[in-house]
């Protein structure tokens, strides 16, 4: 094979770049897919969504990057210390230089990747409080209407429907079709409650609880039900929930996460409906209640009304008693207004001669009178002070015209300057040659020296 960085003469030199994008050439060629196993460190994993960390043994160590697009399909999240195999290809961060593995797979080294995630995930959701006994809620005990999250092909849908069939016929049932397992499964269950809860919220459907479930299966087929996404949204939803995934003997972090947990299905249907016999005992216990309670109820009324009647005046007296109270505070009332007018009066006569005593009419005639003279006053103070000012502009007029060179040079004075703008004061400043102006009352006049004494 031809080495690929023999580049002949010294002359013929290459860059540090080109070095490093040949290295990685011939790395990304030669080691394009490979397993290894290491201990994590130093791990990273900034804004963008990608991570960094080191793959060490008891000898050496080397860097690795997994990018988000990979990272994103990984279960769990790595820790210094963890212990994993990556699979990868071999390459090199031309910008440094530096050696590197590029992971496109990470699971732990020793047990089952699924079991890792379902522990790692149980224990954070479990410390944040999510499976707290506290926040669970009972479920209702009248329920009309049911919905159900699960595939709408599989044997769920036929269980739960044959159990409500049996036990309640009248309860009603939503399905909300969703895919149960492989990718976009826990997307899907996750949107179906969220849609469940809002269309409760919008009362597009009145629902009185949710059944979320599956049949049996692998742990890669329950998998699913054991999402971070699933099992927010349980936690999250306003209606009461029910999960029945897989068999008895299986376990997912939905289970934890609802507030019911049913072994199979066709629990779930059981729980949420009463039994129809036991419902129909209970009615028949309710309807001889009732019959009793209504004879008992008649029985009373009766003797009270026959008690009333034996009590009970004739109208007309009641009506001439009443007529007579009303006469009594008609007089009354009669009086009570006398009182109160006459009151009122000696009121407003006390406070209309406190008025006249304090009438503003006087202090508004003095007051009219006290600024006419104001104005005449200042108006006389205003034109004495106009006349002085008159008299001070005059004299500042005529002293600004004498001292004005503009009125020398109407007597037939000139001011002579240099090219410069100097005025020449002293024929000592010019020599023979210079050139001068003369500035004129009117106009202006270029001049040359001749001779300067």
């Amino acid at each position: 094979m031809n080495n690929p960085f023999n580049t002949g003469a010294p002359e013929t030199a290459i860059s540090v770049s080109q070095l490093n994008r040949q290295v990685k050439t011939l790395l990304d060629s030669h080691f394009d897919s490979l397993w290894v196993e290491g201990e994590i460190s130093n791990f990273v994993a900034p804004a963008s969504g990608h991570w960094y960390f080191s793959l060490k043994d008891s000898k050496s160590q080397v860097r690795c990057a997994m990018f988000n697009r990979s990272n994103q399909r990984v279960r769990f999240t790595p820790a210094n210390g963890d212990a994993v195999r990556v699979r990868c290809r071999a390459s090199l961060y031309e910008a440094r230089g530096e050696f590197q593995l590029i992971a496109e797979h990470l699971e732990p080294a020793g047990a089952g990747a699924l079991q890792a995630a379902f522990e790692q995930l149980k224990g954070r959701l479990e410390a944040e409080g999510l499976f707290a006994q506290a926040r669970k809620r009972a479920l209702p005990t009248d329920v009309a209407r049911v919905g159900v999250i699960t595939s709408p092909s599989g044997a769920v849908i036929h269980d739960i429907l044959q159990v409500l069939e049996r036990r309640c016929p009248t309860i009603e049932v939503c399905v909300f079709p969703v895919a149960v397992q492989g990718e976009g499964a826990a997307q899907q269950i996750g949107r179906a409650i969220a849609c469940a809860n809002r269309w409760q919220d919008e009362k597009k459907v009145q629902l009185d609880a949710l059944i979320v479930g599956r049949g049996g299966g692998s742990m890669e087929d329950l998998w699913a039900f054991n999402e971070e996404i699933v099992a927010r949204a349980i936690a999250g939803s306003t209606l009461p929930i029910i999960s029945a995934v897989g068999h008895e003997v299986d376990f997912t972090i939905a289970d934890m996460a609802a507030d019911v947990r049913a072994p199979t299905p066709s629990a779930a249907a059981e729980m949420i409906s009463p039994d129809r016999q036991e419902w129909q005992q209970h009615l028949d216990s309710l309807h001889s209640d009732l019959v009793r309670r209504m004879k008992r109820r008649l029985l009373d009324t009766s003797t009270l009304v026959n008690h009333l009647a034996r009590q009970l005046r004739h109208p007309g007296a009641q009506l001439r008693d009443n007529a007579q109270r009303i006469d009594d505070l008609e007089l009354q009332l009669m009086r009570a207004q006398r009182n109160l007018l006459k009151r009122h009066g000696v009121r407003v006569k006390f406070a209309g001669s406190r008025l006249l005593a304090h009438s503003p009419d006087s202090r508004i005639i003095r007051s009219g009178e006290a600024n006419r003279r104001d104005s005449l006053r200042l108006k006389d103070l205003m034109l004495q002070r106009l006349r002085q000012r008159t008299v001070r502009i005059a004299a500042l007029g005529q002293m600004l015209d004498s001292l004005s060179p503009l009125g020398t040079l109407q007597r037939g004075y000139a001011i002579v300057t240099d090219n410069e703008g100097l005025v020449v004061r002293d024929a000592r400043q010019v020599s023979a040659g210079d050139k001068l102006q003369a500035q004129l009352a009117s106009g202006r006049l270029d001049l040359t020296v001749n001779e300067s004494k």
